[in-house]
């Protein structure tokens, strides 16, 4: 598949669980892929489930690596504070999606209204009742089940590449949780 071909993506601040599944993603459809993971452990396992068609370091070997490979379409950041190093190496027309639960609806439109003389777009996924452990006491959202890490990386991924017309928005993928 070669959905994402000629994309190039960073991923930082989640090697497993979403960051991973966007850089699944991603690879399976052609894209250049690097990701961040913070641990050694992190980056084989990371390593191990991306293959070849990746880059996995550590978030200090960011900068290098962008800096000699030129710039980037596609940011998937945790946050705006790990977003915001790599907004020089982002083209222009890219896209900034963050990944955690955390961002406030004025954090994403501050960062939208910053860089949309740009032409670029964030967005943002808000992911709550995710694969819970078992024997969690955690209620089921009204789906009645908990989500997966694929289902938010779907969200993010098209948050980054099909909605075109998107910026400033914050998208819940959290079962019906916000909309009882």
């Amino acid at each position: 598949m070669t959905r994402y071909a000629g994309r190039r993506a960073v991923i930082v601040g989640q090697a497993t669980g979403i960051g991973l599944a966007v850089a699944k993603r991603l690879v399976e459809g052609g894209a250049d892929v690097l990701l961040t993971a913070v641990t050694v452990r992190e980056r084989e396992h990371a390593g191990a489930e991306l293959g070849s068609a990746a880059r996995v370091v550590a978030p200090d070997a960011v900068e290098s690596v962008l800096g000699s490979a030129g710039g980037v379409d596609l940011v998937f950041a945790d946050a705006v504070p790990t977003a915001r190093p790599l907004l020089p190496h982002l083209a222009d027309g890219g896209a900034v999606v963050l990944t955690a639960p955390a961002p406030s609806l004025a954090a994403v439109r501050l960062l939208a209204a910053e860089l949309v003389p740009r032409g670029i777009r964030v967005n943002a996924v808000a992911p709550s009742c995710i694969e819970a452990p078992a024997g969690s006491a955690e209620p089921l959202p009204p789906l009645g089940r908990f989500g997966s890490a694929e289902e938010v990386a779907r969200a993010a991924l098209f948050l980054a590449t099909d909605a075109t017309f998107t910026t400033g928005a914050r998208l819940p993928v959290d079962g019906g949780l916000g909309h009882p």
